[in-house]
């Protein structure tokens, strides 16, 4: 029978996410002798996002798990911006990330807080 916690859609990490500067934060790395494939980025405003457009995947790509966001709708202290692909007629592409991949979320244009609280789930399996 699968482990609950490795074939179910769970909490991968959480932390501080900064929304003012425009840089790669790192929020997830991948533990050795797993996979794991991402499912939702959600993000607790702390103040206003304004108009930050960010991106979300590996370093070196940064836009394999979400293309440029635009969190506009999120505009007061405890908004959720819950960022997932959006499966439509045409299949969405999803990624199996091995062991070691580092995970980012990109910031490319800062209008919001420094600290806004993230949640990234998705599944962890054995590699």
């Amino acid at each position: 029978m699968a482990d609950l916690k490795e074939e179910a859609i769970g909490l991968l990490a959480s932390g501080n996410l900064p929304l003012n500067g425009v840089a790669a934060v790192t929020i997830y790395t991948v533990p050795v002798g797993k996979t794991c494939i991402l499912d939702k980025l959600q993000i607790v405003a702390s103040a206003d996002m304004g108009a930050t457009v960010l991106t979300v995947g590996r370093v070196g790509t940064l836009t394999d798990f979400l293309p440029a966001q635009t969190v506009t709708a999120c505009n007061a202290a405890g908004s959720v911006a819950r960022l997932a692909p959006i499966p439509n007629a045409t299949t969405v592409e999803h990624f199996e990330y091995a062991a070691g991949v580092v995970i980012q979320v990109d910031v490319t244009t800062a209008n919001g807080n420094a600290t806004n609280a993230y949640y990234l789930y998705g599944t962890l399996d054995d590699a």
